[in-house]
């Protein structure tokens, strides 16, 4: 049952890392004028992925120096949820391997 949990909380944190990384793109797409934020659906999109994505950069960005036009927030949302997904992986391989 732990196993599973941990294995349910692993894949929510796949999720939000695709997340992240699809609007790293869009804010790309945005400031490059591919795609404008006068368009409802952009709009629509950018706004929905800002509201998953922003209380877990909020943290992040006071206590990261301000480094000026270029946010690296998201990079250590990646590198943390990455970290946390290691470690989730070796408890769920002790708990398999203790026979819990």
């Amino acid at each position: 049952m732990l196993v599973a949990l941990i294995s349910i909380i692993g894949y929510l944190m796949t999720i939000l890392s695709t997340v992240v990384i699809i609007q790293f793109i869009l804010s790309l797409l945005i400031s490059f004028n591919v795609v404008s934020l006068s368009n409802n659906i952009v709009a629509s999109i950018w706004q929905a992925l800002s509201v998953i994505i922003d209380p877990f950069l909020k943290p992040i960005r006071k206590i990261m120096p301000d480094t000026g036009m270029i946010d690296f927030s998201p990079m250590v949302l990646l590198i943390g949820l990455r970290i946390l997904q290691m470690l989730l992986a070796g408890l769920a391989n002790d708990i398999s391997a203790a026979g819990m």
